[in-house]
């Protein structure tokens, strides 16, 4: 009977501590989806362009990290985008690397 309470225990513990990380997932999931939407202007809902801009739905999370820090740093060349990739953070471009990443093409 003790071994039952002290397994019970454990469970109770290890879905306690498992709660905050999913709301802390889903709160990282609200916040890259709303860093996302001031992309559709140019890049579609989702990043799925209609055309003129890069698709960045499906896009490889490496691919988007490096071209972000390269706007941001000068490195590539681009008319607005050093502009935009100034206003994030390395964390921020992993969010949204992320969240484009999940994207269907």
């Amino acid at each position: 009977m003790k071994m039952i309470k002290q397994q019970m225990f454990a469970i109770a513990c290890a879905i306690g501590l498992a709660l905050p990380m999913a709301s802390a997932h889903a709160e990282a999931g609200k916040h890259a989806r709303n860093l996302a939407a001031s992309c559709a202007a140019c890049h579609g809902t989702n990043g799925h362009s209609v055309g003129g801009t890069p698709l960045l739905a499906g896009l490889d999370k490496g691919l988007f990290v490096s071209a972000m820090k390269d706007f941001k740093s000068g490195a590539r060349p681009a008319t607005v985008m050093h502009q935009h990739a100034k206003g994030y953070t390395d964390q921020e471009f992993e969010m949204l690397a992320d969240f484009f990443a999940a994207q269907k093409r």
